[in-house]
């Protein structure tokens, strides 16, 4: 905790306690997202930072309409009420009042919204890289295992190898709960199936948990999900690449010989209705076309599995 979060615990940290129930997915997203920053202290500094962000735009925004005159350059032409006619002449003033007040309320809810989210992004992105890393990090516990190695060794040693990703996270969570909380294997497996954002981390955790509570041969366990996610897994890309090929011919229809086709459809009737300015041809190349491919790459990217 830095010294910025600390002075927005200590202006709100008591009321956010209250808060606990009312905010019960941040604080799961927050344990998925694997944040160290408590719950208390983050919503703390979302409510401060949303206070401060709002006020600063709410002030520079609220000059540039004074010093602009902006609320002036407003004419209504309608029929205006009696009680408002008085008031005319502090339009200035009103508005940009109204301006300041409306900036305020804007920057200070996006910034607040944008904080209450991001755990939630954070632990989708966890997720997607768990499910990916998984495979292979079984691999690695199932040769850790045939070795003769003991099960919290096993997730010990992959807590210390960082080239399976997110996977690596969470078996360095089950290895803090045994070496500083003293719990023994099974609670540790418990507390991070509860709290990982995977739900094949999820049911692998808890398919160990059972099999040890049944003195089960927990090497072919491990072994017999390594298949089946590895089996999983060649579905997985090849649905992927399956997917990328249909895409593919979407963006040559739409984007290339659709557009194509509006270029050339738009530059005949300019030619033939003599209009100097063809607005609409240049929307197709300067809007439709760059925001279209920009979309295609957007969609691609998040579908694209993690490496």
């Amino acid at each position: 905790m830095n010294s910025y979060e600390r002075f927005c615990f200590n202006l709100f940290g008591k009321r956010m306690k209250g808060k606990r129930d009312e905010y019960s997915q941040l604080r799961n997203d927050l344990l998925s997202a694997r944040f160290k920053t408590p719950f208390e202290v983050y919503l703390s500094t979302a409510f401060v930072s949303s206070i401060i962000v709002g006020l600063c735009a709410a002030t520079v925004i609220g000059l540039f309409s004074w010093i602009l005159k902006i609320p002036a350059l407003i004419k209504y032409r309608g029929a205006v009420p009696g009680p408002l006619v008085a008031l005319s002449v502090h339009s200035l003033l009103i508005g940009t009042i109204a301006i300041t007040i409306f900036s305020l309320l804007v920057f200070g809810g996006l910034t607040y919204a944008a904080f209450i989210m991001y755990p939630g992004l954070e632990a989708g992105n966890r997720r997607r890289n768990i499910d990916a890393s998984l495979p292979y990090a079984i691999n690695y516990v199932t040769s850790m295992s045939t070795a003769g190695i003991t099960p919290a060794e096993v997730f010990r040693l992959l807590g210390d190898s960082p080239i399976y990703g997110e996977s690596s996270v969470e078996a360095r969570y089950i290895a803090r709960e045994i070496d500083i909380f003293g719990r023994d294997l099974i609670d540790a497996l418990r507390l991070v199936s509860a709290s990982t954002p995977s739900k094949r981390m999820k049911e692998f955790l808890q398919g160990a948990m059972a099999s040890i509570s049944s003195g089960g041969n927990l090497t072919e366990y491990f072994r017999t999900k390594a298949d089946q996610y590895a089996l999983e897994n060649r579905q997985t890309q090849k649905q992927f690449l399956e997917m990328l090929g249909l895409i593919a011919e979407s963006y040559v229809t739409a984007m290339v010989a659709g557009t194509l086709f509006l270029i050339i459809l738009q530059s005949i009737m300019s030619v033939l209705s003599g209009d100097n300015r063809p607005l609409f041809l240049y929307a197709i190349i300067y809007i439709m076309i760059p925001l279209g491919s920009i979309a295609f790459v957007i969609m691609i990217s998040s579908m694209t599995p993690e490496s």
